[in-house]
């Protein structure tokens, strides 16, 4: 089926359907993954508008939101308030166990969670997930393990496609997105 990105296969719209929550991990995903570290020791990230209005919306369409992410940073705990992301996961090499110990808090099934990563910390969550994702430049074995690729790179609004795609299949995109045909 064509979605606004491309073609996507039915069993991952069917899959996308039953979404009730997304999780991402956030360098490679949320942004390019390139950290940019200055000589006082601060730290920058650059994330993509396009990636949080599609958050914010997903959000209003009554998805939830999490991130799980392997690193720990003020940067990101900041970006992702201001897009009222209410879970925020950091310091986890190991992310397994921390989906796991969210979808327990949450009530929410496995099947009903899209993860969408791009490395190899990320691969046990795409594989034990409802719909797992990876963004189009990811690893070679997470690309192979993934029900789906992003046809945009990570950091450049892959976050915002998988948003978009989980709210087509929910029809809720336009009314989510404040758009109008």
């Amino acid at each position: 089926m064509n979605t606004l990105y491309g073609d996507v296969s039915t069993n991952v719209l069917e899959k996308a359907k039953h979404i009730k929550l997304l999780v991402c991990d956030v360098d490679g995903v949320f942004s390019d993954g390139r950290i940019y570290l200055g000589n006082q020791g601060e730290e920058l990230k650059a994330f993509h508008t396009k990636d949080g209005f599609g958050v914010k919306a997903l959000g209003a369409s009554g998805v939830q939101v999490a991130i799980i992410t392997g690193r720990t940073s003020a940067i990101v705990e900041n970006r992702m308030k201001a897009l009222n992301v209410a879970h925020i996961i950091q310091g986890q090499e190991d992310k397994l166990p921390a989906l796991i110990t969210l979808a327990q808090q949450l009530n929410i099934n496995m099947s009903n969670i899209a993860y969408i990563g791009d490395d190899m910390p990320d691969l046990p969550c795409i594989e034990h997930v409802g719909l797992g994702v990876s963004v189009s430049d990811a690893h070679p074995l997470v690309l192979n393990g993934a029900d789906f690729t992003t046809f945009t790179r990570g950091g450049f609004g892959a976050v915002r496609e998988v948003c978009d795609l989980i709210m087509q299949s929910q029809n809720t995109l336009l009314t989510a997105t404040g758009a109008s045909v």
